[in-house]
């Protein structure tokens, strides 16, 4: 039974005559392009414009230097790191026909000295030949990572989205008990659907009403959950209403059955399946890893859930 690739090498074969190899640092002002020619002494670095136009046509030209010095380019092997650009520049790329890899940025080793040289070119020599190594099918050098459709990123959206609010939701409810404790209230729970009303009849200690300012505060941070609420709760109905009128298509399928094990609710067997499931892990501990590394301690406020 042949296993998963866990992308750690390349098990295909590397020709380094036929193969113009290339590395993209990627940064939001310019994008600086090294390359390894076949038949080329000389390892060419070009900073560009952020233009894939203009990258292929940098690629175009150091293709036709090879075939001038009498190489035959049979592959274009491209690598960036994974970063706030995503996919879509590999995606584009792979339409073109590009070998594209796209390295995972925690699996490239650095030196450990306290002060060390850092550049873009610096970077993008480390990433050259890391590169080339884990195209060699070498192990240990980097990792890649898999390069989503666009239909199975974008699918990935509702469950982080409505991770994220959560976490603003948790920090606006401690936002406020942190503000009325610091005033000696203590037992009020300001994440009750009620709590707006009754917050002008609280009094501290000294028998004095909240101050203005933070009684100001604490209203905008109720208008803030208020608002955070109905996002979670638009992304949820949104969620059912893709479930109910596709129930059997791609993936829905199997998030209708995780939720049917008890304990399992229809927020995590999505999550699962979109961020676990969808994964080519390639054993059990790469699925240990992965979720630890998804597994964060978060103080979390269970009284929003609750309602007066």
């Amino acid at each position: 039974m042949s296993q998963v690739s866990d992308l750690s090498r390349s098990l295909a074969p590397f020709d380094q005559n036929t193969t113009l190899t290339v590395v993209v640092e990627l940064s939001e002002a310019n994008w600086l392009v090294a390359g390894l020619i076949p038949g080329i002494e000389r390892q060419p670095v070009k900073k560009q414009e952020p233009d894939p136009v203009a990258l292929l046509r940098l690629l175009e030209r150091w293709r036709l230097e090879a075939m001038k010095a009498g190489k035959t380019i049979g592959k274009v092997a491209l690598a960036f790191e994974a970063g706030r650009d995503g996919f879509w520049l590999a995606r584009w790329l792979q339409a073109r026909d590009i070998a594209v890899h796209v390295v995972h940025s925690t699996s490239v080793a650095v030196s450990r000295e306290h002060r060390r040289a850092k550049t873009d070119r610096l970077d993008t020599a480390m990433l050259m030949r890391v590169f080339v190594g884990w195209l060699r099918g070498e192990r240990g050098h980097c990792r890649m990572v898999a390069i989503p459709t666009l239909e199975q990123e974008d699918a990935k959206r509702p469950s982080r989205e409505r991770e994220g609010l959560v976490g603003e939701r948790t920090r606006i409810i401690n936002r406020m008990k942190a503000n009325l404790a610091r005033l000696g209230i203590r037992g009020f729970k300001p994440a009750l659907r009620k709590a707006p009303q009754r917050l002008a009849a609280l009094r501290t200690p000294e028998g004095v009403p909240i101050p203005p300012n933070t009684l100001d505060e604490i209203r905008r941070d109720m208008d803030r959950l208020a608002v955070v609420r109905e996002q979670i709760n638009a992304i949820e109905m949104a969620r059912i209403e893709r479930l109910e009128k596709a129930p059997a298509a791609g993936p829905h399928a199997m998030v209708r059955l995780l939720a049917r094990v008890v304990g399992v609710g229809m927020e995590t067997a999505d999550m699962l399946v979109q961020e676990v499931l969808s994964r080519n892990l390639r054993d059990r501990r790469a699925v240990a890893r992965y979720v630890a590394s998804r597994v964060r301690p978060t103080r979390v406020a269970r009284d929003d859930e609750r309602e007066d």
